[in-house]
């Protein structure tokens, strides 16, 4: 097993079965299942606790007229993911190593400021996340559930000497609590479905508080650290012989992108829906994920309530130990170096612990953590987009000119709403908002 094999655990029996599958030989539908894992890994960034920071305050304030923000930051997300994955599989390199080749020093020392930026405030939202959700489960300080989150992901990224799958393996279960948790969440709450549909599909705004909420959803949603990761999970996984089993590669990873992000998508809908079924009608003021807890208590029962915190216990721990490996591997990738996994959980955590000893709101940090992330997205999603349309990086596997299109029409989304957020921030009035 070479080095970079084994830093995903692929064993030379799954190996050899992935080799069967890509040269013609196995045609068995449930060989095809060698070849999901990354999409599902980057996918709980966008189940993460920042979501449900971000839905609950949409659900809560606005009812269901955000759900369209959901849809589209969920099909950018998509597109990114696809293009990210497709990036590690035809180069074998991640996006992060890629910019250190192809981009001026300046350029690349800029990304990597801003990617660590990106991974404090990603692990603000993840560990906080997890922390508030054993606080209220067990009744314990806030200040022990951090510590006792940080303790459980650090033995969850000691798992990944057992193999990289066993990793995917937990990751997958939690995701799978997360969104069982919601489909019931889903049959316990009153929902006006009609109204549900209208705001999935046609957009509004109700003022800059709404402008506020869109951006931080767009952060929460697609996340610069899912970006860099999901090249650098497809660029060993799998390896290719020819432009015809790469092409294979990419149409199997296109394939997981679309069902994991589906998935990912639908329990993101779920919360807003939950939220403005529970809380819009006779609680608006519902701000807090704390406060939204003991919301549903009174309104639901507490099996509706405890299934609430174990989603967000379950997606608080899977997306930390993510965004601890994504974070490991922007620095590699940039830098040219790791470090020991426990130095970097302790430097990420370091914001979290602030937060916590300065008093301030555990909910309300959550959710400006996600719309600092809404500002960092557009650095990795432009490298992305420039390298995967490059013929010299990517060959015949380039970009075509409808995807890098699509590709720059989601930037210009985000960096739009980015735009009129600072805008409104200092003083200037948008007309229609």
């Amino acid at each position: 097993m070479s080095t970079a094999e084994g830093q995903i655990g692929i064993t030379a029996r799954t190996s050899q079965a992935i080799a069967e599958v890509l040269a013609g030989r196995d045609h068995r539908w449930s060989s095809k299942l060698l070849f999901a894992g990354p999409a599902v890994v980057a996918s709980i960034a966008y189940m993460d606790p920042g979501n449900f920071a971000t839905n609950i305050q949409a659900g809560a304030k606005y009812g269901y007229s955000l759900l369209w923000v959901v849809l589209a930051a969920n099909l950018i997300a998509m597109l990114f993911q696809a293009l990210s994955a497709k990036l590690g599989i035809v180069t074998n390199r991640n996006l992060a190593e890629l910019s250190r080749e192809h981009f001026p020093a300046p350029v690349v020392y800029g990304m990597w400021g801003i990617s660590e930026i990106a991974a404090m405030a990603t692990d603000l939202a993840e560990f906080l996340g997890g922390a508030i959700g054993l606080s209220v489960l067990f009744h314990i300080p806030l200040l022990l559930g951090m510590i006792v989150t940080g303790m459980v992901t650090y033995a969850m990224l000691t798992g990944e000497r057992q193999g990289f799958r066993t990793l995917e393996l937990m990751i997958g279960g939690l995701i799978a609590v997360v969104a069982l948790s919601y489909l019931v969440e889903l049959v316990i709450v009153h929902v006006a479905w009609p109204a549900a549909l209208t705001g999935t599909f046609v957009p509004r705004l109700q003022g800059s508080g709404a402008l506020s909420l869109a951006v931080g959803i767009l952060g929460a949603t697609v996340m610069p650290h899912a970006i860099y990761l999901h090249s650098g999970l497809t660029q060993y996984r799998a390896r290719a012989n020819n432009a015809t089993e790469r092409g294979k590669l990419i149409r199997f990873s296109n394939v997981e992108v679309l069902i994991a992000l589906t998935v990912a998508g639908l329990v993101n809908i779920a919360m807003v829906i939950m939220a403005a079924g529970a809380f819009h009608a006779g609680h608006p003021e519902v701000a807090e994920i704390e406060t939204a807890y003991h919301s549903l208590t009174a309104l639901l029962g507490v099996a509706a309530a405890a299934i609430f915190l174990v989603a967000l216990l379950a997606s608080g721990i899977s997306s930390s130990v993510v965004g601890t490996m994504a974070g490991q591997m922007v620095m590699q990738g940039f830098m040219g170096f790791r470090i020991p996994v426990w130095i970097r959980r302790l430097a990420t955590m370091v914001p979290s612990f602030i937060v916590v000893a300065l008093g301030l709101n555990a909910t309300d940090a959550l959710v400006y953590s996600q719309v600092i992330l809404s500002f960092a997205l557009p650095v990795p999603m432009i490298a992305l987009v420039v390298l995967t349309s490059r013929r010299e990086v990517m060959g015949e596997f380039a970009n075509r000119r409808w995807v890098a299109c699509a590709a720059m029409v989601g930037i210009v989304v985000i960096l739009v709403l980015n735009a009129v957020l600072l805008l409104q921030t200092f003083g200037v009035t948008i007309p229609g908002l």
